[in-house]
C-alpha cells in the first residue's frame, strides 16, 4: 500500500478524537436519525464542545486555527463510517468560509464563534426548482426598498434547511443581469416572510435535512449582504474549488470503506463448500477496485495538497470531483453485488452507502457540469446550440 504522506501526527491524533465521537456520538443513533429526517441540534452543540465544527476557522472566531487537513479528516472519517447525516462539513467548510472570507468585521463576531460551538446552524441557499446547477439564472430577487432589501422567491434541495438558523441566500439583485446580477445575503431564519416547506424524502442520505424554502417580502437590512451588490457569483466560483474537494474526499473515503466491508463479508460468506474469498471472480473484482481506488486516493491527496498551498484551480477540482464519485458509485455497486441479496437489505452498511453515494454525482455540480468545465480548459467554447465552427 503507497504511504499516505499528507497528514502529520497532529492530524492522526485528530483523527482518533472524531473516531472515538462517531462511535459514541454518532453511530449508534443514526438509524433514529435516518428516520426522522434530520439530526438533533444536541449533537451540533455536542460537536462544538469537541472542536468538530469550523476546525479552519481562526481561533479570534472562534474556531480551532487549524487547516484543511482537519476538514479533510472529519470528512474522511465520517464518510468512511457511513454517517451521512450530520452536515458538518456544509456548515464548517462551505458557509463559514463565505462568512470569514467576505463578510464585515462585526458579521464575523456575530456569526463565526456561534457557528464554531454549534449554536447556530448554517445553510447555503444556491439550488432552484427551475435550475439546479445554472446559477446564473435563478429567480430568487431581493428588491432595493431604502436601507432593506425585500426577498421573494424559493430555493430547493437545501441541505440544513429545517435547522438553519443562518442561511446564505444567493439571489438577484438585479433581475436583468446574468452573473453580475447576483449577490449573498444573510438571512436569520427566524424573519417574517421566511418559511420552510416539506422534508424532502430522498433516495440516500436520510438523515440529512434537506428542504424546500420559501422568500415573501421578507425584508432584511443592506448591512446582511456579504461583499458588494452584484459581487454574489464570483465570490461563489471562488468557493468551489473547495466544495468539489470535499466531494471527491468524501467519495474516496466512502469508497475504500466499502472495500473493507466487502473483504470482511467474502471472506466469512460460505458458498458451494467454499467462501466467496476463493473464488476468482471475487478475488479479480476486489483487485480491480483496489487499484481504481487506491489511484484515485493519490490523485486526491495530491489534490489536497495543492489546495493546502492555493494552487487548486477549478478545472483540477472538477476533474477530482467527476472521477472520484463516478468511482465511488461505481465501487458501491459493484461490492453490492458481492453481498448478494444482503446487499439489498437496509439493515447492511452497503445497502445504505449505496444508496447515499448516488447523491454524490449531482451535489456540488452535477458530473455533466463537471465534464463542461474540464472541456472548456481544453477546447474553444461551443456557441449556443452545441456546435463548434
Amino acid at each position: 500500500m503507497i504511504p499516505r504522506t499528507v497528514y502529520s501526527a497532529e492530524h492522526e491524533l485528530f483523527r482518533a478524537t472524531v473516531k472515538r465521537f462517531i462511535a459514541e456520538e454518532v453511530m449508534p443513533y443514526h438509524a433514529e436519525w435516518e428516520k426522522a429526517g434530520q439530526t438533533p441540534r444536541e449533537l451540533w452543540l455536542k460537536a462544538g464542545a469537541a472542536g468538530l465544527l469550523c476546525c479552519a476557522i481562526p481561533t479570534e472566531y472562534g474556531g480551532m486555527g487549524g487547516d484543511f487537513l482537519h476538514t479533510a479528516v472529519l470528512i474522511e472519517e465520517f464518510a468512511g463510517a457511513g454517517a451521512t447525516g450530520p452536515t458538518f462539513y456544509l456548515h464548517s467548510d462551505i458557509v463559514a468560509p463565505y462568512v470569514l472570507a467576505f463578510g464585515t468585521e462585526a458579521q464575523k463576531q456575530h456569526w463565526l464563534p456561534r457557528m464554531a460551538s454549534g449554536e447556530v446552524i448554517g445553510a447555503l441557499g444556491m439550488s432552484e426548482p427551475s435550475g439546479g446547477s445554472d446559477v446564473q439564472a435563478m429567480r430568487t430577487n431581493a428588491r432595493r426598498e431604502g436601507d432593506d432589501y425585500v426577498i421573494n422567491g424559493q430555493k430547493v434541495f437545501i441541505t440544513n434547511g429545517h435547522t438553519a438558523d443562518l442561511l446564505i441566500l444567493a439571489c438577484k439583485t438585479d433581475p436583468t443581469a446574468r452573473g453580475k446580477g447576483v449577490s449573498l445575503i444573510l438571512i436569520e431564519t427566524d424573519r417574517p416572510g421566511f418559511k420552510r416547506g416539506r422534508k424532502l424524502e430522498k433516495l440516500g442520505c436520510k438523515a440529512q435535512d434537506t428542504a424546500e424554502l420559501f422568500f415573501d417580502d421578507l425584508r432584511v437590512p443592506v448591512s446582511n449582504r456579504l461583499g458588494g451588490e452584484g459581487e454574489g457569483f464570483a465570490m461563489l466560483m471562488t468557493q468551489l474549488a473547495q466544495e468539489r474537494l470535499i466531494q471527491a474526499i468524501r467519495g474516496v473515503a466512502c469508497a475504500e470503506s466499502a472495500l473493507r466491508w466487502t473483504i470482511d463479508y467474502v471472506s466469512q460468506r460460505e458458498m458451494f463448500g467454499h467462501t466467496l474469498a476463493d473464488f476468482q471472480n471475487t478475488r479479480f473484482e476486489l483487485a480491480d477496485m483496489h487499484a481504481s481506488t487506491l489511484m484515485q486516493r493519490v490523485f486526491v491527496d495530491r489534490c489536497v495538497e495543492l489546495h493546502l498551498r492555493e494552487e487548486l484551480d477549478a478545472t483540477d477540482a472538477a476533474a477530482a470531483k467527476l472521477v472520484a464519485t463516478n468511482l465511488q458509485c461505481q465501487v458501491l455497486d459493484r461490492c453490492l453485488q458481492l453481498f448478494g441479496g444482503w446487499g439489498y437489505m437496509w439493515e447492511y452498511p452497503i445497502t445504505r452507502a449505496f444508496a447515499d453515494a448516488r447523491m454524490s454525482r449531482i451535489g456540488g455540480g452535477a458530473t455533466e457540469v463537471m465534464k463542461q468545465i474540464i472541456a472548456n480548459s481544453l477546447l474553444p467554447k461551443a456557441p449556443r446550440g452545441g456546435k463548434s465552427k
